[in-house]
């Protein structure tokens, strides 16, 4: 199947999203795997640094949708274009997207890296003030 591992990585996350299941996406990280994305000053080393990065993504928001427009597997890479949708926990509407870079090594993730603009998000998860974040006018009754 040609889409095989980037859509295990999809089903994954979207079981973090919703359900707050860690395991599953944990568990597709290796012994040495490398992950970050722009706005972390590190980079987590190991299935238990995934852990770590994927706790801190869930518990940023209070609640997060991906969606995909685009996802591209060559080789043992992966690449996803996404945009998140969500609510941050000062009742923000939080909207963001961005570009993922997924390397394997056979049925593992050996490096994990996100790429998209964290000045957006920091604005709209601290004061809602993004453009994306603006309450959508209402039509009048």
């Amino acid at each position: 199947m040609a889409m095989e591992r980037a859509q295990r990585f999809v089903d994954a996350l979207a079981r973090l999203e919703e359900d707050g299941e860690l395991d599953a996406l944990v568990e597709l990280f290796g012994e040495d795997a490398q992950v970050s994305n722009v706005a972390s000053h590190r980079t987590f080393q190991g299935r238990e640094g995934a852990r770590h990065f994927w706790r801190e993504y869930k518990g940023m928001l209070r609640q997060v949708k991906s969606t995909f427009r685009n996802m591209i597997e060559a080789g043992d890479r992966v690449a996803l274009e996404w945009e998140s949708n969500g609510t941050a926990h000062n009742g923000a509407a939080v909207a963001y997207e961005g570009v993922s870079i997924i390397e394997w090594d056979g049925e593992s993730i050996v490096r994990f890296q996100a790429y998209f603009d964290p000045r957006v998000l920091g604005q709209e998860l601290s004061q809602g003030t993004a453009p994306r974040s603006e309450a959508p006018a209402t039509a009048p009754a």
